[in-house]
């Protein structure tokens, strides 16, 4: 899959089958389901991949303070571009 087939499927009402599930919390994040995206995040915490996602979870929400522990528990500096260009990076990771 690449990137523009992963935005691609954001029409669509359920993420694509057989993607990594990070991949899939941020499919649900990209949907406006940040609890979905949060309970996948949670469900390995101390699994340094998680925690990245986790933390930038917490930036979407806006709490920064949570975000940089989740930031530092991952071994990761704290993304300075938008919101949009962290997502997009994430997301290029997992594919």
């Amino acid at each position: 899959m690449t990137y523009d087939q992963f935005k691609e499927s954001l029409s669509g009402a359920t993420p694509p089958a057989g993607i990594p599930v990070l991949l899939e919390a941020l499919w649900h994040d990209a949907k406006g389901n940040w609890e979905a995206a949060h309970n996948i995040a949670q469900s390995k915490e101390g699994t340094r991949p998680y925690d990245r996602l986790h933390a930038y979870l917490h930036r979407v929400e806006g709490d920064n303070w949570n975000a940089g522990y989740w930031y530092r528990r991952a071994g990761a500096d704290v993304f300075k571009g938008s919101l949009q260009e962290e997502w997009k990076t994430l997301v290029e990771s997992l594919i």
